[in-house]
């Protein structure tokens, strides 16, 4: 990363809400807005950069009291700051945000886009490749959120239409419809890759034989996501196990939200993929996982929370850069309605394009 140096000459913190087009339920609860803190940090210059926390307190237990606070003190304390290293700022910073990660993700990202701006590269310059080349062209899934059988066709034909092919399937509340979800996203979009998460919704053996009955059905997922609760890393490890050679891949969500868990994850070869979210580790800690998920052999998926444009398009930047991302989960704006919802980069079809990316992170969000 660069040298680059700029004084904050001020910071502000603040909520931000805006509507969703459908609730977005999954098996431990269900965002029915988005309520995410934005900060906003303003160079001598008049150069702005922009980040945001999605909290998401049903998954990690944050609230987003907790992380306006946090972030205003941050805000506070880099006021009149001279910045000259960016990502060790971040670093000093992280200890304060050690059970508020979403806080830590937000102040990085802030960090970063003004760096970028400042600099006036794309935001995905910032962060060297694993990869050989960057991928500055690739497609998001669509997420089947939990619902009803008609609720998941209607959804599934209308992306389908629209030229998504992969279909991340919620699951875990209900098996029996659980099963017939997946079979009518099947028929509406034939062909296309199936990806399961159960968000902790089983336990290895219930999961192993919900597996068995879409064999059945020759249902086979290429991927599934979070089978068993976060600490149960044995339930993992037999998932993993029975599904060695099978085609469907087994990733750690919840489990791994730290370099120190994704280190435990590759050491007892517990999963054979990881989802990595900026809200989870934050985004230095997030880059670090990557490669050393890269370089034990482990496939990698990039996720998120319920995130408006800004915190989905920096992470599309992060992919890019990388390129080492086998499945992309990046697709919340399409559950969300009005500005928040629009990424420069991201088409109605799912594919980001920052061939032509300008400065920072491409999103300037209005802030109250």
């Amino acid at each position: 990363m660069e040298k680059v140096s700029f004084v904050i000459d001020d910071a502000l913190a603040s909520i931000v809400r805006a509507p969703l087009v459908t609730p977005f339920r999954i098996s431990t609860g269900q965002h029915d807005e988005l309520e995410n803190v934005f900060i906003r940090l303003h160079a001598s210059d008049g150069a702005c950069g922009f980040g945001e926390a999605a909290v998401a307190t049903h998954i990690t237990g944050e609230t987003v009291p907790e992380t306006l606070e946090n972030l205003q003190s941050a805000a506070s304390a880099l006021r009149g700051r001279r910045i000259s290293d960016p990502a060790a700022v971040c670093r000093e910073f992280a200890p304060a945000f050690a059970g508020n990660h979403a806080a830590l993700a937000a102040l990085e990202m802030a960090l970063l886009d003004l760096s970028a701006r400042v600099q006036g590269i794309p935001f995905y310059r910032l962060f060297t490749p694993v990869a050989p080349m960057p991928q500055l062209s690739f497609k998001t899934d669509i997420t089947i959120v939990i619902g009803s059988v008609a609720e998941a066709r209607a959804t599934a034909q209308q992306f389908a239409e629209r030229g998504f092919s992969s279909f991340k399937i919620k699951i875990g509340r209900d098996e029996e419809e659980d099963l017939q979800r997946i079979l009518v996203v099947r028929e509406m979009a034939p062909g296309c890759e199936l990806i399961l998460d159960a968000n902790m919704g089983f336990n290895a053996q219930r999961m192993l034989a919900f597996l068995d009955r879409l064999d059945a059905h020759g249902a086979r997922p290429v991927l599934l996501e979070q089978p068993v609760p976060k600490q149960d890393w044995e339930g993992l490890s037999e998932i993993t196990r029975a599904l060695d050679g099978s085609g469907t891949l087994v990733c750690a969500d919840e489990s791994v939200g730290s370099l120190a868990a994704a280190r435990r994850a590759v050491e007892t070869n517990a999963v054979s993929a990881i989802n990595i979210k900026f809200m989870k580790s934050g985004i230095l800690e997030g880059a670090e996982i990557a490669r050393l998920a890269a370089a034990n052999g482990k496939k990698l998926m990039l996720g998120a929370m319920m995130e408006s444009a800004l915190a989905i398009t920096a992470s599309a930047h992060f992919a890019a850069a990388l390129g080492c991302f086998d499945f992309i989960d990046l697709d919340t704006t399409f559950f969300l309605k009005g500005e928040l919802s629009r990424s420069p980069y991201l088409d109605d079809s799912g594919r980001f394009d920052l061939t032509g990316a300008g400065s920072g992170i491409g999103v300037v969000p209005e802030l109250p």
